[in-house]
């Protein structure tokens, strides 16, 4: 829909390079290889408006759609004696309640009659809290709302359940019905997360008190001692964890997921989270279990997440050693950054040794044509999102569709209705075939969808992806150990919580920047491990005060965990999506010895996207910054042009030329040599009269093309104080004018991409036009 032609070929190529899955999720590329790259031993870059791609090509791709949605309510209550004593109060709930609650399912057992096995957790949240919560499976049969005729109810329906007890007294260590004669396990013994039904019907349930395996006829009686985790790893809350020992696994970050191959022969538990002590926080270990033997293999893969907070769900095997794991993040609702469904082949490792994960969907992003319970809370319209924070399973159903379900961790999670507790939900997604038009326009995400949520956070990129941009934008600056990091200056009292923390008051200082005074906390005085204790804030709080309501909740990314973003996500058009790092104040960091072009290369090599066919452009409003990395990268670069003033680099070295002469006929020319695309900001393109209406358009666009080079320009905005005065709605500044009226101005103008805060909206704008 939104892609220029340098930005197609360059997708296609990259799809190619990455390989289809069977899992269907990449698109299928339209064929249309990128050209040759640049010839850098002349000077010239190969900037020419290029790619074999057009617009107006159709690509045909897999859109993963809803076609059915069953629920059951979150205040359902089982037969059993009283449970949630100690619960946590919660959204107008409080225990104890007269039954067994049923609080969500982290894994389930397709029986391929319509019916499945569903296993809650350990119940309320923490061993403390959870002794009079039984541990079960229960049988269940959904009634899908597939929004048609003869739509169902939409309600799962409770058939009968099975009671995980230790009859057998096989444990030998006290448990909380140990006095009885049927020893039903609670969730004070035991956390249980997930399972897998082996071919002689017998249950292999994981869990995250040692974290053990353990072994369940299928009655549910234990039948083994539970297997611990080699190595002496173990949680808090293993029972067998030494006085003065140290925990290695963290509490709750056990087994939450585990896939099973083979009948079950071989087990895959996955440990939820990253080891106490291990360095890269990001790694969750995958182990190997044989069933027949009793024992681990020693076999193990590494997993890297998306960011060091997020878990791994469950985990379903798909082929021999291939698997759908589930990655989310701790956060609901509208904060929801990560709620992804990927899929890895344990065949398959990067150059760090990690396991290679490609998306089959983002469970925040799912098309909903048939208006399944479309406005009964949030994520439920035309597009279905299941924004909830303990999105727990993850099915292939025997017909290849995929259900998705959560853990409603009752009565905490109010994902859909604030104050109202979420209820159990199971959904049926196809991934359907779908052919895109493309019209020839890149989307950049500014910032990501800056005007939706906080800049410069993985959820403003997310959401930027989820809105249709084809390409997302990190301003790029160093810490003070040289990791580059995501925001719009290298000051940062205006976008994070750092005035809050009285332990860097002392960090606040002046320094003059491209020439500049300015004062306050700067990323180069701080290590990435102190960036981290940081939070993001909205930076313009009067004008997006919506925005304000994510304060404090989201880390300053890492430049390396952005790429991570782009590379792991598809675009609305079914492709790899782009990413335009700019480069901040390279002179001035140049000058105190943080360079920024070695690190940025190195990133992108690391990433697999330092190449003429990555969907990369690298931007910069320096032009020696841009020559440095026209020898060092073959990506496509992008000059930044002001309506006013000159790039620092030039004036530092006292080169008279201004942004203006850079614009002219000749200095595109010679931009052409070592750079790919001229990025202008509006004015430079349709300048304002003074009234502050829209003008007639310049000659640059014109001028740009026959030198060579893509134009881009930045920055549209849908708040009436960034609207030309035709466009503006009303005489509020912080209300929503007619940005669509404005961006079709540029479009008609001849621009071959836009930089937008509002990705949605001006996607939309794009569209209406073809």
């Amino acid at each position: 829909m939104r892609r220029s032609p340098i930005f197609r070929a360059l997708a296609a190529g990259a799809a190619a390079a990455v390989g289809l899955t069977t899992a269907g999720a990449a698109a299928v590329a339209s064929g249309h290889p990128a050209g040759p790259a640049a010839g850098h031993e002349t000077g010239h870059r190969d900037g020419g408006r290029g790619g074999d791609g057009r617009p107006g090509a159709v690509t045909t791709h897999l859109v993963p759609t809803l076609e059915g949605r069953a629920t059951l309510s979150a205040d359902f209550l089982a037969d059993g004696p009283p449970s949630g004593a100690r619960a946590s109060v919660a959204n107008g709930r409080q225990g104890p309640w007269d039954g067994q609650v049923v609080p969500g399912f982290s894994a389930m057992v397709d029986n391929g009659d319509g019916t499945f096995w569903a296993q809650p957790d350990n119940g309320f949240g923490s061993q403390g809290n959870s002794a009079d919560f039984l541990l079960r499976s229960y049988l269940v049969k959904p009634d899908w709302d597939t929004g048609g005729k003869r739509a169902g109810s939409g309600e799962i329906e409770v058939l009968d359940h099975i009671s995980y007890n230790d009859a057998n007294e096989v444990l030998d260590f006290d448990i909380v019905n140990g006095g009885t004669d049927e020893r039903l396990l609670t969730g004070a013994d035991f956390d249980v997360e997930s399972v897998v039904r082996a071919a002689d019907g017998t249950l292999w349930v994981g869990e995250e008190f040692g974290p053990f395996l353990l072994h369940f006829d299928a009655d549910g009686t234990l039948l083994e001692k539970p297997f611990p985790l080699p190595g002496g790893l173990r949680s808090p809350q293993n029972p067998y964890l030494g006085d003065g020992e140290e925990p290695t696994v963290r509490a709750s970050r056990g087994f939450e997921a585990m896939a099973g191959v083979r009948g079950g022969r071989y087990l895959y538990p996955v440990l939820e989270g990253a080891l106490v002590g291990d360095a890269d926080q990001r790694r969750r270990v995958i182990h190997e279990f044989d069933t027949r033997r009793g024992q681990y293999t020693g076999r193990t893969w590494d997993y890297q997440t998306d960011q060091e907070a997020n878990v791994l769900g469950d985990a379903f095997a798909v082929g021999k050693d291939s698997f759908w794991v589930v990655e989310r993040d701790d956060l609901e609702g509208p904060a929801s950054v990560t709620k992804r469904v990927y899929e890895i082949d344990l065949s398959e490792t990067d150059d760090d040794g990690n396991v290679r994960k490609e998306l089959v969907l983002d469970a925040l992003g799912i098309d909903n044509p048939r208006g399944i319970d479309a406005g009964e809370g949030y994520g439920l319209g035309e597009t279905y999102a299941l924004p909830v924070q303990s999105f727990e399973t993850v099915l292939r159903l025997r017909d290849g569709r995929v259900l998705l379900g959560n853990d409603n961790n009752y009565p905490g999670n109010a994902a859909r209705n604030p104050g109202t507790p979420d209820d159990t939900e199971m959904v049926v997604v196809d991934l359907e075939k779908t052919r895109t038009r493309d019209d020839g326009v890149t989307l950049v995400g500014h910032r990501g969808a800056s005007g939706d949520r906080p800049e410069h956070t993985l959820a403003a990129y997310e959401q930027a992806i989820l809105q249709c941009a084809d390409v997302i934008e990190p301003d790029v600056v160093p810490t003070k150990d040289g990791v580059l990091v995501a925001r719009h200056e290298n000051e940062i009292g205006g976008t994070t919580d750092v005035a809050e923390h009285p332990e860097f008051a002392d960090r606040r200082t002046t320094k003059t920047v491209d020439g500049r005074a300015v004062t306050g906390w700067f990323t180069e005085d701080f290590t990435l491990a102190e960036l981290r204790t940081l939070r993001a804030v909205e930076r313009l709080p009067e004008v997006r005060p919506d925005n304000t309501a994510f304060d404090g909740l989201y880390q300053v990314p890492t430049l390396d965990e952005v790429l991570d973003l782009a590379r792991h996500s598809e675009t609305c058009d079914g492709e790899p999506v782009g990413v335009a790092p700019e480069t901040k104040h390279p002179t001035y960091f140049d000058s105190i010895g943080l360079p920024l072009s070695e690190p940025l290369v190195a990133e992108l090599a690391a990433n697999d996207l330092d190449s003429r066919r990555a969907p990369v452009v690298v931007q910069s409003f320096e032009t020696t910054n841009l020559r440095e990395l026209d020898r060092l990268t073959d990506v496509r670069l992008a000059l930044n042009v002001s309506p006013s003033g000159a790039p620092y680099d030039l004036v530092a070295a006292g080169d008279p030329r201004t942004y203006a002469d850079l614009v002219t006929p000749r200095g595109l020319r010679d931009l052409a040599r070592y750079a790919d695309i001229a990025s202008l900001e509006k004015n430079v393109v349709v300048p304002r009269t003074g009234d502050g209406t829209l003008g007639e358009p310049t000659s640059v666009v014109r001028d740009a093309h026959r030198a060579g080079l893509e134009v881009y320009s930045w920055t549209f905005r849908a708040e009436n104080q960034f609207l030309p005065a035709e466009h503006r709605s009303s005489t509020d500044p912080a209300a929503h004018g007619d940005l669509a009226g404005e961006l079709h101005a540029f479009l008609d103008a001849g621009v071959d991409g836009v930089f937008s805060d509002h990705p949605g909206l001006a996607a939309a704008a794009i569209a209406d036009r073809r």
